[in-house]
């Protein structure tokens, strides 16, 4: 998702706009995809097969693509556009930003005229439900070389492409890569000769000598209670394991009463009762919040998505050297390693299979995919796509960025993610039960019971359809 300049809603694990896409959550594994593609009913072609025209694109032919004009603007599809008519020579990339995909495509889809490559994305996508049967198989597009030579899925991270797989079909791409982590200013740590903390134990210590400097560990806003369920959720799976997240992700009764989660519950509940969390967060806009963090430095750590260096890139304090962390765990005997991270890639691009220039849409996605576009977009939008290898060293002046490189790198195959709460609109709910336990007006049994309670009302609920994640 375009996350910065968005609303809350559509950030992360609280964006809502992938509910309805989402109809196969997987995390950590690659997928399995079915060979081939679809069939393209009014596609151009006559295009010679080559090496650099894997797909067969025909010689002086157009590639209509519409994109989300979000945060993340339309200039990095622009650039490989450019790119795709300097290696198609007569060829040309028709770019046009949308920011209502569902109300401005959906007609072209029903009339049989839809774009050869969309950015699904936004409040306002298509659900995935309902275009599925019409979407290309891009199988053959990781398979294929990109620009450099290599094949395109050995150049991406583990685990990208399970969310735009459905019941087997690679339907959509995902673009760009968010990371979740712990965040904090590897300035005042220096200063200071702070460790960051892997386990809640270490975080409690670190609690303590906040306490002596007059700051606090944690702050919060109201909007953004639910980023630490995410801390939560993500430190629980890496205690516990798979069988943490499934629990969650299928619904199962008791599932908040798993062993690992209590026992983060646990440690943040010592957290709030020892005085470690700023008060007031309920009371408080996050990006105020956020503010105390990066500006202010009145918290040390604060949990969020990689979106947290552009949205807070005004209200940063100089020198303060943004930097991400992996989420605590529980014990150092945890079924994961710390170095285990919750990571999504979103962005979807699909590929219409009654677009006129299906070849051309593949064509153009696989330049996307070539080190020199994504390392345009790294460098440009300061967030790694789901192509390895694209940042510096220096992350581009980013010290936020490179520290988002170093966690992916470390984590290797360790990568995770859910789904459940964007699929069945939870987090409305939750963030009631957040504010109230971060207030510290709340325990570690209430707000299990609060957390379980949303959780049975929508298993319970036979109007709902559940999707059986494994």
């Amino acid at each position: 998702m375009n996350i910065e300049n968005q609303p809350l809603a559509r950030r992360g694990f609280l964006r809502g706009a992938l509910a309805a896409a989402v109809l196969v959550p997987m995390g950590g594994a690659l997928a399995s995809c079915a060979a081939g593609g679809g069939g393209t009913p009014g596609a151009s072609s006559g295009g010679a097969v080559s090496a650099t025209n894997p797909f067969g694109m025909a010689d002086k032919s157009v590639v209509d693509a519409v994109i989300f004009k979000g945060g993340y603007g339309i200039d990095y599809v622009e650039f490989a556009g450019k790119a795709l008519e300097k290696g198609q020579a007569g060829s040309s990339a028709k770019i046009a930003p949308s920011t209502d995909i569902a109300t401005e495509l959906q007609p072209r889809f029903v009339g049989g005229t839809p774009p050869d490559l969309i950015d699904n994305s936004g409040a306002k996508a298509i659900g995935f439900s309902t275009i599925l049967a019409q979407l290309e198989d891009l199988t053959p597009v990781v398979e294929a070389k990109n620009l450099e030579g290599k094949v395109i899925r050995d150049t991406l991270y583990g685990g990208v492409l399970a969310p735009g797989t459905f019941e087997g079909k690679l339907a959509a791409l995902n673009y760009v890569l968010t990371v979740y982590a712990v965040w904090y200013s590897a300035a005042l740590f220096e200063e200071k000769g702070w460790a960051v903390p892997k386990t809640w134990e270490e975080a409690m210590a670190l609690g303590a000598k906040a306490k002596a400097e007059g700051k606090y560990l944690f702050c919060w806003g109201k909007e953004a209670a639910t980023y630490y369920q995410e801390m939560a959720i993500a430190s629980a799976i890496k205690e516990g394991g798979d069988e943490v997240r499934l629990g969650l992700e299928n619904l199962k009764e008791g599932c908040w009463s798993h062993p690992a989660i209590q026992g983060v519950f646990t440690a943040l509940d010592r957290i709030v009762k020892a005085g470690y969390v700023k008060p007031g967060g309920s009371g408080t806009a996050f990006t105020a919040a956020q503010a105390q963090w990066s500006n202010a430095q009145e918290a040390l750590l604060y949990p969020s998505g990689s979106w947290i260096e552009n949205e807070m890139k005004d209200q940063t304090k100089a020198g303060f050297k943004m930097t991400g962390a992996a989420v605590p765990t529980v014990t150092t005997g945890s079924k994961m390693p710390y170095t285990a991270l919750h990571s999504a890639a979103g962005e979807p691009f699909v590929v219409p299979s009654q677009g006129k220039n299906v070849a051309g849409g593949k064509e153009l996605l696989r330049v996307m995919l070539s080190k020199e576009a994504a390392t345009n977009f790294a460098k440009t939008k300061l967030a790694p796509t789901i192509v390895k290898d694209t940042v510096p060293a220096d992350g581009f002046g980013s010290t936020a960025l490179v520290s988002q490189t170093k966690l992916l790198d470390g984590a290797a195959k360790d990568i995770f993610t859910w789904n459940f709460i964007d699929l069945y609109g939870t987090n409305k709910d939750q963030l009631v039960v957040w504010n109230t336990f971060l207030d510290g007006k709340s325990d570690v049994a209430t707000l299990t019971s609060a957390l379980q309670k949303i959780t049975d009302k929508v298993r319970n609920d036979p109007s709902v359809k559940k999707i059986d994640v494994k």
